[in-house]
């Protein structure tokens, strides 16, 4: 998936026209300031490093926020439809969420997270068209992407933090002690944690089929015919005698 320089300059004016429409002051203005700063970075950067994952191209990054923040506005409605109290949290809650759920593959204020890959071997072999910048020093993406909110003074909300926290939902074993308690005290107190996290896993499979089904739908696979061989055959090739071989034979 290529991404031409039209649509990653339109992608950032949806981003930063999204930020106008939903986030209220004083947050609209910090958070266009933060993406002000790091734009050049933010705005070429791929969603993941390995092409078999999602949108691990230039740009692919904004893509698929956007993507999560439109299927996170629509699933908010498929659960409002279905009963549950959207009265919990606020929209601005739900679109702040999904808007830095990925926050933290930004990097740092020094180093960027995902660079070019240099070794061909992994890139033709493993798909690895970038890499794990070293630089950084190791922090899960919601804790970072946490971090770099409070960093730049930008605050959050709690419903926000767990959701950020979150939004991998049981493919992180870290989120289990907030997703799989069996005591209703201990449960999340609003539904916007799984809302934000179908909203992404929704994404990812939109540019799973958008990349790579067509891909393999298309291929064609050969196998060679296989030899049947029948029982009477069997049969003859365990046989030692010359009289019982005359025998099957005669069958």
């Amino acid at each position: 998936m290529i991404l031409t320089a039209e649509q990653i300059q339109n992608n950032w004016v949806d981003l930063e026209e999204t930020i106008k429409v939903y986030i209220s002051e004083p947050r609209r203005s910090q958070l266009l300031d933060f993406y002000s700063t790091y734009s050049e970075r933010i705005m070429m950067m791929p969603a993941s490093h390995k092409k078999e994952y999602h949108n691990a191209f230039p740009g692919g990054y904004v893509d698929h926020v956007l993507r999560v923040i439109d299927c996170a506005i629509k699933l908010n409605d498929v659960w409002a439809e279905m009963g549950v109290d959207t009265s919990t949290y606020t929209k601005e809650e739900l679109v702040f969420s999904a808007l830095n759920h990925d926050l933290g593959k930004l990097g740092d204020n020094e180093h960027e997270s995902y660079i070019p890959q240099t070794d061909q071997w992994r890139k033709d072999k493993l798909g690895e068209d970038y890499t794990f910048n070293n630089k950084l020093a190791f922090a899960s993406v919601p804790d970072r992407g946490l971090f770099l909110l409070q960093q730049h003074g930008i605050k959050y909300t709690f419903n926000e933090m767990i959701t950020i926290q979150t939004h991998d939902g049981l493919y992180d074993e870290g989120n289990k002690k907030y997703l799989m308690s069996w005591s209703p005290e201990q449960k999340p107190r609003t539904a916007l944690p799984f809302i934000v996290h179908q909203a992404d896993l929704m994404a990812a499979r939109v540019e799973f089929e958008r990349e790579w089904l067509p891909k393999l739908n298309n291929q064609t696979t050969t196998t060679k015919p296989v030899a049947k061989i029948s029982v009477k055959t069997k049969a003859l090739g365990n046989i030692k005698s010359s009289g019982l071989m005359d025998l099957l034979n005669d069958i």
